[in-house]
């Protein structure tokens, strides 16, 4: 297969990446650019553990065909805090113990980050509901929820806690 060029902007940088027709966005990540926060749970799409923001939308990276993505933005789980700090949905997910394992948390997280920019303040149940196609194998959803909740709570501002 033969390979070609794709321009992307992941994270605030742009990056010129040769890459076979076939390769899947998380590919690209993990393995051409090093960014290894985003997971490959299932590799089907199916848990949402590997799950991105492309120009603010979340998507299933193992399921995103990088040639289709020129041109477009990416953030993944490193890109959220900035200068070497957290975010605070990074932040309140540890605070909240709502990772076990945390495998799923990067995913969580920028589904999450997704949320919050739609809604700046949903329910629990809201909550619940945008987190249904990611799956958490420890069972933290409780905490899940609630270090979102608080994060809602105080505004998107960092705080001392």
């Amino acid at each position: 297969m033969s390979k070609h060029f794709v321009d992307l902007n992941v994270n605030g940088v742009i990056h010129s990446i040769q890459v076979k027709g076939n390769w899947t966005l998380l590919k690209v990540l993990r393995d051409e650019l090093n960014l290894t926060g985003t997971k490959c749970g299932c590799d089907e799409g199916q848990c949402g553990a590997c799950t991105v923001l492309v120009n603010d939308k979340p998507v299933l990276s193992c399921l995103t065909l990088v040639s289709g993505l020129h041109g477009q933005e990416v953030t993944t789980i490193e890109g959220l805090g900035g200068g070497g700090n957290l975010a605070p949905l990074q932040e309140s997910f540890i605070k909240h113990h709502a990772l076990q394992c945390g495998f799923c948390t990067p995913g969580m997280i920028m589904l999450a980050e997704d949320l919050l920019l739609r809604n700046p303040h949903p329910t629990e149940q809201e909550i619940r509901y945008e987190l249904r196609g990611n799956l958490c194998r420890c069972g933290a959803y409780p905490n899940i929820t609630k270090a979102i909740q608080t994060v809602t709570a105080r505004g998107r501002e960092r705080s001392n806690e």
